[in-house]
């Protein structure tokens, strides 16, 4: 079989065998067929170095239509698809390049935008303003800033993923004790916790609704003739929904900086190492596969290094 035939037979054990999520298959096919465009539906023995080579400056030089170039960042996700291909191919006893000669690109270190506590209470307090604006006016009116304080306040108590915060179901969240499970990247399992004033604003929230829908944030905006009849999966909140809800409370909060959900992500994980907890137990509560992820987070929460500078700067 040639690389083409391959490819279709990883992609088929990363989706039965390895259980990986829609996203990631087709991240990899997306990569995968990139690679094969350039080198053609070659041998698995003919991937060499030096074809890895020309690929990875084809991936550099690369422009699509509207003369975007793809950062190093995303050069690597090809990278790391093919590598993963080779290693499968070898497992299967296939000749073809050793995974491990391919190095990725050196990236400049990931730095992390979060918001201080008084950005955050300025964000609430615009979602509290407006439910009390509202109040006098339509009753959808008030129910939408009740969501979206519900939103604000899930985000940044539990820490989740946008992807995570949109798929949780009502029957899901246990207020009372105000933890529940969440399945994350790759489907894996995960505890969350509620702190108590956001279980009070969930609470609330589902309080004001009138409908028995499954999901625990609704759209509840304009909808067509006969939308009522739809069911629940119809009026659940898209990602891109969300994501604009995040940054226009944050627009008119006065917050000048690029607020999105993972910005609350990153607030909730600097919080919990600021106030002294170790980063395994942030890593697990964040559903990072490796601490070298949740590690970060590390550089603007040392606090030794503080000490250090109060210490002997004066």
């Amino acid at each position: 079989m040639k690389l083409r035939d391959w490819a279709v037979k990883f992609l088929e054990h990363a989706e039965i065998s390895k259980n990986q999520s829609r996203k990631t298959l087709e991240n990899y096919h997306h990569y995968l067929r990139r690679f094969s465009d350039f080198c053609g539906n070659i041998e698995p023995s003919d991937v060499t170095l030096p074809l890895i080579d020309r690929y990875r400056l084809h991936l550099n030089r690369y422009e699509d239509a509207r003369g975007r170039i793809l950062g190093r960042k995303t050069q690597n996700y090809h990278i790391i698809a093919l590598r993963s291909f080779l290693k499968y191919l070898i497992k299967n006893d296939i000749a073809t390049l050793a995974p491990e000669k391919i190095d990725l690109s050196r990236i400049p270190e990931r730095t992390v935008t979060y918001l201080k506590r008084d950005e955050l209470e300025r964000m609430f307090e615009m979602c509290e303003f407006a439910m009390i604006n509202q109040s006098q006016k339509k009753a959808s009116f008030r129910l939408i800033a009740l969501r979206n304080r519900a939103i604000l306040e899930t985000l940044y108590s539990t820490g989740l993923r946008v992807s995570e915060l949109i798929s949780l179901d009502r029957a899901q969240v246990d207020l009372k004790s105000r933890e529940f499970m969440v399945h994350g990247k790759g489907r894996k399992p995960r505890i969350v916790f509620l702190s108590e004033r956001s279980a009070g604003f969930l609470f609330e929230y589902f309080s004001a609704r009138d409908d028995n829908f499954k999901p625990v944030f609704l759209n509840h905006g304009r909808m067509r003739s006969g939308d009522a009849v739809f069911s629940g999966e119809m009026r659940r909140l898209t990602t891109v929904s969300a994501e604009n809800i995040v940054r226009k409370i944050a627009l008119l909060s006065g917050i000048s900086k690029k607020v999105t959900p993972h910005v609350l992500r990153h607030s909730f994980a600097t919080e919990l190492l600021v106030n002294g907890a170790d980063i395994r137990s942030v890593q697990e509560m964040l559903g990072h596969s490796s601490i070298t992820t949740t590690q970060i987070y590390t550089h603007i929460t040392n606090r030794r290094l503080r000490e250090v500078h109060e210490r002997f700067h004066k």
